[in-house]
């Protein structure tokens, strides 16, 4: 049976099809996330899926992959019709996901987290030496430079991804998913992948591509489809689109400035940082600075600059080696978590599902769990309806999709999420609140909520040290920008003063 093609198709564009989704419905209780939805990709093109979180993407993909059934719709994989029971179904078929979250086996090599399940055979035994040639023969083809036999453990976000994408190739696959794969790598590891992807389109192999960023999207795609509340919106040619086009389709409404208008007035220092040492090197190497009362500080800096470290020996989960803090003059201890969190500290941590939730557990329960003491009565039991108040300001101050306070929160897209991190540290009513790459994965409007969010906050006083990758939202949003280079500190600028070009040679002062 041939697919149904729609008014505007012919029979010689549907042959160009590798793959497509055709009035694709899911319903999930009390949601509708998929409404009739189309996709439809060309052998050796870059495909662009857009929209704000929620709007669907992640579904339709996870319904292309065989992790959900689609209640309604048909998929066409090479003209022929399928329907993918699992993931391993679609792998061995040549569709392949890099997901977001990374999900590996930490404690094991890259070879045998890039084999796994499939490992080479020796007779009884895996055959140790080709595994290793495999992964090997692959890297040199993706020009990646990393041994197959480290463990993943020791791998940085970035190094990790790449192992992702890696694996992908593996399968000698003619559909591959990227979903934000650039998410935490730097400029030049961008320009990497993109060398990979365009040698995967030269084998006319398919690349669906989900990403908030914009100037990405325009760069590399061909086509872009963008979705919003579950629904196909429309898909047109990347040169007819502009990031204020792509906006316009996402929202439902023109969104005239990326940032919002700085209202915050940093006053006094309030914390003070003082030749700053961790452990474990090699980690940040007498780091000196100050945050004032109402201030936004970015730190800025290539990915092994140790920017994380800082944020880390704040808040307690770094040992500090030498060094002071001292907040509003005096100098206090953050030996651990719970003790920066009783000193007025919060920190959303990069990695959101390996450090930042409670994934099988509910929104409420993760909305609630740095504040819990506050909800014990006097009889040492939990007031049920005082958490209830709470989680409730949560999803309706952070504009959270939800259907419930009991929804598990891993079924929730990775922007809403975030907003519930975001909401949980609020509740602790924190001083110091820090955020390590805070629009991780998120969509042009949540992400201006939350830019919002951080400016309101440093309005009424909060001091902000926000940690991010993205130059634009560093400049769009502070009020002084630290850059970071191998551990060390190589400069504080004013953001108004400042450039990219500037920041970019005070990352590589040290290297």
């Amino acid at each position: 049976m041939k697919p149904v093609q729609s008014n505007q198709e012919s029979e010689k564009d549907t042959e160009k099809y590798l793959l497509e989704m055709i009035d694709i419905s899911k319903e999930f209780p009390g949601v509708k996330a998929l409404d009739r939805v189309q996709l439809r990709v060309r052998r050796g093109t870059v495909h662009a899926l857009m929209g704000e979180n929620g709007a669907g993407k992640s579904t339709l993909m996870k319904c292309l992959f065989g992790i959900y059934h689609a209640d309604a719709g048909e998929i066409y994989f090479e003209g022929q019709k399928v329907n993918f029971l699992s993931a391993k179904q679609a792998l061995d078929k040549g569709v392949s996901m890099v997901h977001q979250e990374l999900n590996q086996v930490r404690q094991r090599s890259i070879s045998d987290n890039i084999w796994l399940g499939r490992y080479p055979k020796k007779g009884l035994f895996i055959d140790e030496e080709k595994m290793y040639e495999d992964t090997k023969k692959i890297f040199e083809e993706l020009d990646i430079h990393l041994d197959p036999r480290e463990k993943v453990e020791k791998l940085s976000v970035s190094e990790m991804q790449m192992v992702e994408i890696a694996k992908a190739v593996s399968y000698h696959s003619k559909i591959i998913v990227m979903d934000e794969p650039t998410s935490s790598l730097t400029e030049k590891e961008v320009n990497h992948l993109f060398k990979i992807i365009g040698a995967l389109k030269e084998k006319g192999v398919g690349i669906i591509y989900i990403s908030h960023k914009m100037e990405e999207i325009l760069k590399i795609s061909d086509e872009v489809t963008v979705m919003r509340d579950g629904k196909w919106i429309a898909t047109k040619p990347a040169k007819e689109l502009t990031t204020d086009k792509i906006i316009s389709l996402m929202v439902g409404r023109d969104l005239t400035h990326r940032f919002p208008e700085k209202v915050n007035e940093p006053g006094e220092a309030i914390l003070k940082v003082e030749k700053l040492t961790a452990t474990y090197q090699p980690s940040i190497q007498e780091v000196s600075f100050e945050l004032r009362k109402g201030e936004i500080l970015g730190v800025a800096g290539l990915v092994g600059s140790k920017r994380t470290d800082i944020v880390e020996s704040l808040f307690g989960v770094r040992q500090v080696k030498s060094g002071a803090i001292y907040l509003h003059g005096k100098e206090i201890k953050n030996y651990s978590p719970e003790a920066a969190i009783k000193n007025g500290f919060a920190l959303v941590t990069e990695e959101r599902r390996a450090t930042g939730i409670f994934g099988m557990l509910s929104i409420l329960f993760n909305a609630t769990i740095a504040n819990m003491d506050k909800y014990v009565n006097r009889f040492g039991l939990l007031d049920d309806e005082k958490s209830k108040e709470d989680t409730k300001w949560v999803i309706d101050s952070m504009s959270v999709k939800t259907p419930t306070q009991k929804t598990a929160i891993n079924s929730l897209s990775g922007g809403n999420q975030q907003k519930v991190i975001l909401g949980r540290w609020l509740l602790t009513q924190p001083e110091i609140l820090m955020l390590d790459e805070p629009t991780r994965g998120i969509d042009v409007g949540a992400k201006y909520e939350i830019y919002q969010l951080m400016i309101e906050l440093a309005k009424i006083g909060k001091g902000i040290i926000m940690i991010s990758s993205e130059m634009p939202e560093l400049l769009g949003v502070t009020d002084r920008i630290l850059v970071m280079s191998n551990g060390r500190l190589a400069g504080i600028v004013e953001t108004k003063n400042t450039s990219q070009e500037e920041i970019l040679r005070l990352s590589a002062k040290f290297l």
